[in-house]
């Protein structure tokens, strides 16, 4: 017996829309050079990839006026001892602190001045951070979703998202992950039951709409 269609099974079950709300911020989760530099244990050619698609969402972005948040890991401790568990789990994640160039942010998405910069020590971009009680005070029901990477940070933001309430918006072509895989897989969940992905496109036609 062949097996049932994944698109098929899931249909009428998890396959429901959210679409943008009233008003939405960016979110850009870790695009920093650790990902982007060849040699880098954390190098990811599909991140490389969506960092080259975010210039320009960022310019319209800012020329729409909406909200741009920025997140990065860094870890402040000795012996990164602040990334708990997860560093023990993950050590390649030791990295990321202020003397390694790995930790610096992609040229490409360098936050401009007033862009407000969250820095985390675990997946979610909500998790031990203020996100959630700084998008409340500015009135944003719908997050914009980029960054790094689609299995780790922006599957656990998304998940942590909708759980606080908000419209979670995976913008398809500006997330990465290190192979094809994971990143389709997670994509696929996030879709059926977290948030939306949309294409850049649908994005940018959001933005622009003003």
């Amino acid at each position: 017996m062949p097996p049932e269609d994944l698109n098929a099974n899931y249909q009428g079950v998890w396959d429901g829309r959210l679409g943008f709300g009233h008003k939405a911020a960016l979110l850009v989760v870790d695009f920093m050079q650790g990902y982007t530099t060849p040699g880098s244990p954390l190098h990811a050619s599909g991140v490389v990839e969506a960092v080259a698609r975010m210039p320009y969402l960022l310019e319209q972005a800012r020329a729409a006026g909406i909200e741009i948040i920025h997140t990065n890991i860094l870890y402040l401790a000795p012996e990164q001892s602040d990334g708990g568990i997860w560093v023990k789990k993950a050590p390649v994640m030791r990295h990321m602190v202020p003397e390694s160039p790995y930790a610096r942010f992609c040229e490409e998405v360098t936050p401009q001045e007033g862009e407000l910069i969250i820095t985390k020590q675990y997946a979610s971009a909500f998790f031990g951070t203020s996100l959630a009680s700084t998008l409340m005070s500015m009135g944003v029901d719908t997050l914009i979703l980029t960054g790094c990477s689609t299995s780790g940070c922006i599957r656990a933001t998304a998940v942590d998202g909708v759980q606080h309430g908000f419209r979670m918006m995976v913008v398809r072509e500006c997330v990465g992950d290190r192979h094809p895989a994971p990143h389709e897989a997670n994509l696929f969940d996030i879709d059926s039951k977290y948030g939306d992905v949309v294409s850049l496109d649908e994005t940018l036609a959001y933005l622009q709409q003003g």
